[in-house]
């Protein structure tokens, strides 16, 4: 089994039809292992808040997709023990600490993190990081 670590931009396209969904579902195939750190739900709750907000979904239907989301197979690492590594790869990349959280964690796990976030995979792209991590339509 190969072991993934899922951001939020990949998350997002499992309830919203967006370029490279396909792919995004595909990683839900029991030939991974999917991670991601605990905030997490933080940051799809957060999306959903902004979607509700222009009016894209509703209240009800971003509740459907938390209550979804609760279900999926992810599972959950702490990110507090991963923010000095986080802190050093962002120093480097120039990418957010939120985002090498998760870069961190595949590290961590000798994993890959799948995203969706094409600044993120361009500025890790350029880094000894970058076998950490494949852009969402590079997945098999």
């Amino acid at each position: 089994m190969s072991t993934l670590i899922v951001d939020a931009s990949v998350a997002a396209k499992w309830f919203f039809e967006e370029v490279h969904t396909e792919k995004a579902l595909n990683i839900l195939d029991e030939k991974y292992t999917l991670y991601a750190p605990d905030y997490f739900m933080l940051e799809i709750t957060n999306l959903l808040c902004k979607r509700i907000r222009r009016k894209e979904i509703t209240k009800k239907e971003s509740d459907s997709i938390r209550n979804a989301l609760s279900k999926m197979p992810v599972v959950f690492h702490e990110f507090e023990p991963l923010i000095d590594s986080a802190y050093e790869i962002a120093h480097f990349t120039g990418s957010s600490l939120y985002d090498c959280i998760y870069l961190a964690l595949a590290i961590l796990l000798e994993g890959q993190l799948v995203t969706a976030d094409l600044r993120l995979s361009k500025n890790v792209a350029k880094s000894p990081f970058c076998k950490y991590l494949i852009w969402i339509e590079d997945i098999n």
